[in-house]
């Protein structure tokens, strides 16, 4: 199992109102996408939101919120979240607005160009 599929159930039901929401296998895990931006996902049994920069040291202050670091190296902006703390359903759905907050602010980048030769 790469991510809980309970807790995937959880996010898809709590975020069947929109329709802007695309699931998409990344990180081993599972990740949502909101208006083409990741928003929320799943790693293992954890949760992983974004945060708007504005957001984040007071989210990483929040009960059983952590900074992101699966790999080796922390990733700015990602909050990982232990499962106590989003055990009720009100819990999630503070995160999922925390996620969808991101989505909703957050500018794309726009890909950089190569330089001709």
């Amino acid at each position: 199992m790469a991510y809980c599929e309970d807790l995937a159930k959880r996010i898809s039901f709590a975020l069947n109102y929109r329709t802007d929401v695309v699931e998409k296998k990344m990180f081993g895990g599972l990740a949502y996408m909101i208006n083409g931006k990741m928003s929320v996902g799943i790693i293992k049994d954890e949760l992983m939101v974004r945060v708007i920069p504005a957001q984040y040291e007071a989210a990483l202050q929040l009960p059983f919120a952590k900074e992101m670091d699966f790999t080796g190296r922390v990733m700015k902006g990602f909050v990982q979240v232990e499962k106590p703390g989003f055990e009720t359903e009100e819990q999630l759905q503070e995160w999922l607005e925390t996620g969808i907050e991101f989505a909703q602010k957050a500018e794309i980048k726009k890909p950089k160009r190569k330089k001709a030769i």
